[in-house]
């Protein structure tokens, strides 16, 4: 359905170039919910930008089926993002003038479609997320849960095959996000949507994704399906973000690993060597000058590390060397 391979995007800033995507390779099949988790300019939302046809890749090829996403031209992925691409933002960007049916309704009036088609188009998509009862509602009038199902109605209404979902739980209170949520895994089931869904929100992740992305400093860490991953992570980074998890069941932290002191990899020009390795607590020599590849370390568990996910040819040359 959805393909971007070694796709990278760097921005000018001053002399330097910012590295925000570095190689990331990403497959999402129809009815496959894939989250990507990782820190603040980690590079997350660039990845989603690229793959809704919102930002072009500097190097790398996007194909949505056989459309090429990456060289098509603004009006060609103008068209795309109405038709088949759906987005839904962390905050719902309603129209504050509109009414939650005259928002839903507007994208397809856009498209060319008549007064009463969209309507009706509308009424359907307002109904699927269960807010139709407010259908003649202004966004003041409506709760944050409520106005967050209206923002994925109107992205519903066009029939998307993939949907884009960055942190839209994030604003919500605890005891709403779990409705969006099933709102989310009821239509991957029944309409076959595949998500991309970005978060920091390890809990979440597990409850809705079939596979999950680590990403740091602009490349994919560690990949895999969400449950081997967060059972039994290989990179040093996941480990560090599930050690500050509380365990449920007594309530407390998990052993909280050390993590060295120092600056998270900078994204400006950033050398050789691996991303993490200033503040890895597990970092070997050869981590500070050469950049580790993805490795598929288990079956369908890949990551980025010289210690936990060696690459083939390095264990193989260690072993000859062993006397």
């Amino acid at each position: 359905m959805l393909r971007l391979q070694d796709v990278t995007k760097t921005y000018r800033d001053g002399p330097g170039l910012v590295t925000a995507l570095d190689s990331v390779d990403l497959a999402i099949d129809d009815g496959a919910f894939v989250a990507v988790m990782g820190p603040s300019g980690s590079g997350k939302t660039t990845l989603a930008l690229i793959a809704a046809a919102v930002e072009t890749p500097t190097a790398g090829d996007v194909h949505l089926d056989d459309i090429d996403l990456a060289h098509a031209g603004s009006g060609a992925r103008a068209k795309l993002r109405r038709r088949d691409i759906g987005i839904v933002f962390q905050r719902d960007e309603l129209d504050p003038l509109l009414s939650a049916e005259e928002n839903v309704a507007l994208p397809l009036r856009l498209d060319g479609q008549s007064e009463r088609t969209a309507r009706l188009a509308a009424g359907a998509a307002l109904a699927r997320c269960g807010v139709d009862a407010f259908a003649a509602r202004l966004p003041a009038q409506l709760s944050g849960g409520q106005r967050q199902r209206v923002a994925i109605a109107r992205t519903l209404a066009v029939e998307p095959v993939v949907l884009l979902a960055d942190e839209p739980t994030s604003m919500l209170d605890v005891s709403i996000r779990i409705g969006i949520l099933n709102l989310m895994l009821k239509l991957k089931e029944e309409r076959r949507i595949a998500f991309l869904y970005v978060t920091h929100d390890l809990a979440s992740a597990r409850y809705v994704a079939d596979d999950i992305l680590v990403m740091y400093a602009g490349q994919i860490v560690e990949q895999g399906p969400v449950e081997e991953v967060l059972a039994d992570p290989l990179h040093p980074y996941t480990q560090l973000l599930l050690s500050a998890v509380p365990d449920p069941g007594t309530g407390v932290e998990a052993k909280r690993i050390e993590v060295r002191k120092g600056l998270a990899s900078a994204a400006v020009d950033p050398p050789e060597g691996c991303r993490f390795v200033a503040r890895c607590p597990i970092a070997i020599d050869v981590c500070s000058s050469v950049t580790p590849p993805l490795v598929e370390a288990r079956p369908d568990q890949s990551a980025r590390c010289h210690v936990n996910a060696p690459e083939p040819a390095a264990v193989f040359a260690m072993t000859e060397r062993t006397p």
